[in-house]
């Protein structure tokens, strides 16, 4: 007979110290540490643990035996469940405390870096409705409320558009309210949600890959311009231009309404031919009088107000005086770039995905710009000893790589490029902080600003300057 498995323990009274990664919080038991979602530092729990390693636990709370002193309601009704917004149980102070805390642990842990005293962080003024885009999936197989799982099991309606439940790429919750994007964006959802189960549309089925409804992405803008793009899983004339009508003559404010056919078993439409409904086939973004051309596959920083913070920071760094020579890199569709350009001789803009070069393009050419040149490629092979010549030695480089960071041999391309500074701006501390430490041979931290783009998450942005030594 096989051995009988011992049970998880139960910890009684866990004392949660401090937070983690994703969104967790930590306590100690004994010399090991318990990671314990839905906790914040000073809340007394009883753990029910899922998971034992040699060095960690992680469980989830059965008790709460004392709430900490820093403990608020949630905001949102979903919270807890749909896996974004972890934080919403602590005051917004509380979270800026520990990003700041966070940029410190990676860059002092990982890169064994020296660092100036760390500017405070930029919190954002909008804590509530900051985001300029949402994709909300559909789903057959909604994902069930406990009090649903409690009685018989049987879901009268199993239809969801909403977000992914964490860890569950075929469960979805349905989102009666979500805090993260202004109006008309829950209003459109609703609206599409009831239309398509009043006429019968089916759902995706992420297991079989089958179904009409499969996404829908909305983007807002601070200009007051809305594009929504929906996703179906085959090409159906009739039923696409159905909904897309409904669409268009309920919510006369959507200025791009488009459509794809996604056939493919994933979700990304990046390599699909996105079609034009109605109005524009882009919205734009403005920044300090400079207007963004964003369309339907275009990168543009989901908040919007704190990505103006965010570049600030970056040019404010850089300190330009008119007649320098920057190379952008991971450029995206040249937002630093073309805010920075009237400020220096020449911007040089690098980035692997072409259709963000030809958004660059046009962003240089709508705001009359002239000292930009965009190239794409993968990073390690462009930016050569041959491109620094024919393009100039570049006086300043600026980084905003993606969270993976940069190759190590893009890191040894700029040590032999010799800039005299470097603005690294990040959305991950821990490759930061990596990068740096490669970086550090020839060049000190010399100033540190983390900025708050997403509130009520564990994310955050993270500008170093780095100078010659």
């Amino acid at each position: 007979m096989a051995r009988k498995k011992n049970k998880y323990p139960l910890i009684e009274g866990l004392e949660i110290t401090d937070v983690a990664a994703e969104g967790k919080s930590l306590g100690k038991y004994g010399d090991i540490v318990v990671f314990v979602p839905m906790t914040i530092p000073g809340d007394i729990v009883n753990v029910q643990v899922t998971n034992k390693r040699k060095s960690f636990m992680e469980g989830y709370v059965t008790e709460y035996i004392e709430f900490s002193p820093d403990r608020c309601e949630p905001l949102c009704s979903h919270y807890g469940i749909c896996g974004g917004c972890k934080w919403q149980n602590m005051p917004y102070y509380k979270q800026l405390e520990y990003k700041q805390q966070q940029v410190y642990d990676q860059l002092t842990r990982i890169g064994k870096l020296e660092l100036p005293e760390i500017n405070d962080i930029l919190g954002s003024e909008k804590t509530e409705c900051y985001r300029n885009k949402l994709e909300f999936t559909f789903s057959c197989k909604r994902w069930m409320t406990k009090e649903e799982i409690a009685t018989d099991g049987k879901i009268n309606d199993p239809n969801a558009l909403g977000f992914h439940i964490p860890g569950m790429f075929d469960k979805i919750v349905n989102i009666e309210h979500c805090w993260l994007q202004a109006e008309p964006s829950n209003k459109i959802r609703i609206a599409v949600h009831n239309f398509c189960l009043t006429n019968g549309y089916g759902y995706y089925d992420a297991r079989q890959h089958a179904g009409y409804m499969r996404n829908m992405v909305i983007r807002t803008s601070t200009t007051g311009e809305v594009m929504v793009i929906v996703a179906f899983g085959y090409d159906d004339n009739d039923r696409q231009t159905a909904l897309l009508e409904y669409i268009k003559n309920s919510f006369p404010e959507i200025t791009s309404l488009m459509y794809v056919i996604n056939e493919k078993k994933n979700d990304t439409i990046g390599d699909l031919d996105i079609r034009l409904y109605s109005g524009k086939d882009h919205i734009f973004e403005e920044m300090e009088g400079l207007r963004f051309k964003i369309g339907p596959k275009s990168f543009y920083q989901t908040n919007s107000e704190q990505a103006h913070r965010l570049y600030s920071v970056t040019r404010d760094f850089a300190s330009l005086q008119g007649d320098e020579i920057v190379y952008d890199l991971y450029t995206g569709t040249g937002t630093i770039a073309n805010f920075i350009a009237r400020r220096c001789g020449k911007v040089i803009g690098v980035e692997y995905v072409p259709e963000a070069i030809e958004d660059a393009k046009n962003n240089f050419q709508i705001n009359g710009i002239v000292n930009t040149e965009f190239f794409a490629g993968d990073m390690k092979d462009i930016l050569t000893e041959e491109f620094i010549n024919i393009h100039g030695k570049p006086d300043i480089i600026i980084l905003d790589p993606p969270r993976a960071g940069i190759h190590q041999d893009v890191a040894e391309t700029i040590l032999n490029a010799a800039p005299e500074k470097i603005v690294y701006v990040s959305c991950n501390p821990a490759t930061q902080a990596r990068d740096a430490a490669i970086l550090a041979r020839d060049y000190k931290v010399a100033k540190v600003q983390p900025v708050d783009m997403f509130p009520h998450t564990h994310h955050v942005e993270n500008v170093i300057l780095m100078e010659r030594k």
